[in-house]
């Protein structure tokens, strides 16, 4: 009886094991959704196919038009909208069906992403593989997904009306949200991972943490820049209009319109955002060799530091070259793994959450 009593804790800490690797693989192949949901929503607004589909069908719309009468359906409500009669008067039904093909994409992989996180949730919280702590956790995830559905609807009713675009202010507001749900699912995911060593110390994790929120921010920056078409112009680097600091910032009234309103404004910031990120991850590296040289943590800021510096090269090349889709859906991408591996590296600097049953988590 004693064996078996010594026995029962390694036990359970092999079943607690087992159980977050079955929840990290599941989290893993979220993220995968969710990288491809952002890279479509990307191609979507670049190729100005957001406005496609003119209404919000949560249950009917996964079903695209099946013959030719449902293709004219629903383009003559594509029709009915500004951005038809302004931009794309006399389109054809075959260019039509073009832009329309990526927003049903997106619809449909936004509502796949819910379900691939809604259904193995119940099933691991009914067969009791969630530990105490983390269903709180998860459940925040999930009712951000809700919210972040209903923004996407904001967003595209913003267009249909008086615009021929959707509104910057909710294509940001979409975009980091969207950021904000892969983030905080790789962090839950990375923090029920085995971890090689012990945290790093306060000022290193700190730092970490102010990389992801500054990532986050340049994130929302640069759906500014995409609701805009600022990357479409003053493509020159690193001058900008031939200037260090170009004219004309504030030159809407009031002066904080400027910041979400002008493209030349709203490009300047975004580009001070990029070198901002830059130097924090170079300080960060620089900092963590200083403190816990040859550790994981540092080997992971140098790898860090060297994502943002390919991150930098792809924007500059993507400014440019005058915005290609291929080179503007690779820096949408790179940003969200980028984005990902500062929000695992940040974790990482914390240590593995801790097992239910007491026993430290190492591999």
């Amino acid at each position: 009886m004693a064996a078996i009593s010594l026995a029962e804790p390694f036990l359970a800490r092999d079943r607690d094991l087992h159980n977050r690797a079955l929840v990290r693989g599941w989290l893993y192949i979220v993220l995968l959704v969710l990288f491809a949901l952002v890279l479509v929503g990307g191609a979507t607004r670049l190729t100005d196919s957001g406005l496609s589909i003119t209404e919000w069908k949560p249950i009917h719309g996964v079903i695209p038009p099946l013959n030719d009468a449902e293709w004219q359906e629903e383009f003559q409500l594509y029709q009915r909208i500004p951005q038809y009669a302004e931009l794309n008067k006399g389109m054809s039904l075959a260019a039509f069906k073009s832009i329309f093909w990526w927003e049903w994409a997106h619809r449909v992989l936004a509502r796949s992403v819910g379900m691939v996180f809604a259904l193995p949730l119940l099933v691991f919280w009914a067969t009791r593989r969630i530990e105490r702590g983390l269903g709180p956790k998860l459940v925040g995830i999930l009712l951000l997904g809700g919210l972040q559905g209903a923004i996407g609807w904001w967003m595209v009713a913003s267009g249909l009306v008086d615009r021929v675009s959707v509104s910057q202010y909710r294509l940001a507001t979409h975009l980091t949200l969207a950021a904000l749900i892969f983030t905080a699912t790789m962090v839950v995911a990375r923090g029920l991972a085995p971890h090689s060593e012990p945290a790093a110390d306060r000022p290193t994790q700190r730092l970490a943490g102010v990389i992801v929120l500054m990532a986050l921010v340049q994130i929302y920056l640069g759906g500014l820049v995409a609701g805009l078409d600022a990357g479409l112009s003053y493509n020159t680097w690193p001058l900008m209009d031939g200037k260090v600091i170009p004219a004309d910032l504030l030159l809407l009234e009031p002066a904080w319109r400027n910041f979400f309103e002008n493209p030349k404004t709203v490009q300047f910031v975004h580009r001070l955002g990029a070198y901002t990120v830059f130097i924090l991850a170079l300080w960060h590296m620089i900092a963590t060799h200083r403190r816990q040289p040859g550790s994981t943590h540092t080997r992971r800021a140098t790898l860090l530091f060297l994502a943002v510096a390919a991150q930098a090269s792809i924007g500059i090349a993507t400014l440019l070259m005058h915005v290609p889709l291929h080179l503007a859906l690779t820096h949408q991408a790179f940003a969200l793994v980028l984005l990902g591996f500062a929000a695992a590296h940040w974790r990482g600097t914390k240590g593995a959450y801790p097992l239910p049953h007491g026993i430290a988590l190492r591999n």
